[in-house]
């Protein structure tokens, strides 16, 4: 890992998720039907911090599940001839939720695209919003966030690689 390329590290992380969970209580006038959804990998991990958040902030537990998305690409198999499957784990009704999908990067919107039809599978929330960590642009589907930690300009070649404790031994956002 080339230190040099680290554009958020563990303290921006923080900050920025206690932001953006702030926001969404704020906006949300609470947290009483709200639900989170993280997107697999590390949008899952994204989801249980903010829901950790909420639970510091507001004393109550929002219900989370997450969701895997790759065979609702329309890309697939252009991504691998063996994609790995992840398990999708929504343990509760979306009938007329306020469900957050959570993601660690927004560029393109086909990862959202294909995680809205995955939800929509499971039933018909009221609403159906967007947190992610970094918005990098280059969208190819009209998606945009509702919650969003930093912008970042990128060109389209490079990529945007979020690294977790959970998952990576290090919180860190780089450029490569």
């Amino acid at each position: 890992m080339d230190l040099k390329n680290i554009i958020l590290d563990k303290g921006d992380i923080k900050r920025i998720l206690t932001r953006i969970t702030c926001e969404i209580i704020e906006r949300h006038k609470g947290v009483g039907n709200l639900v989170l959804i993280g997107i697999h990998t590390r949008g899952v991990y994204l989801a249980q911090r903010i829901g950790k958040g909420i639970v510091d902030i507001e004393g109550i537990v929002v219900e989370s599940g997450t969701i895997d998305i790759t065979m609702y690409r329309d890309d697939w198999t252009k991504i691998s001839n063996h994609p790995v499957v992840k398990t999708t784990k929504i343990p509760f009704s979306v009938d007329g939720k306020h469900i957050i999908l959570v993601d660690d990067v927004l560029f393109t919107g086909r990862t959202v695209r294909a995680a809205m039809d995955a939800v929509i599978d499971f039933g018909r929330p009221d609403r159906i919003e967007l947190a992610v960590l970094v918005d990098r642009g280059y969208r190819e589907l009209p998606i945009q966030a509702d919650y969003v930690g930093k912008f970042i300009e990128t060109r389209q070649h490079e990529t945007v690689n979020v690294l977790f404790q959970e998952h990576d031994d290090i919180d860190a956002v780089l450029i490569e």
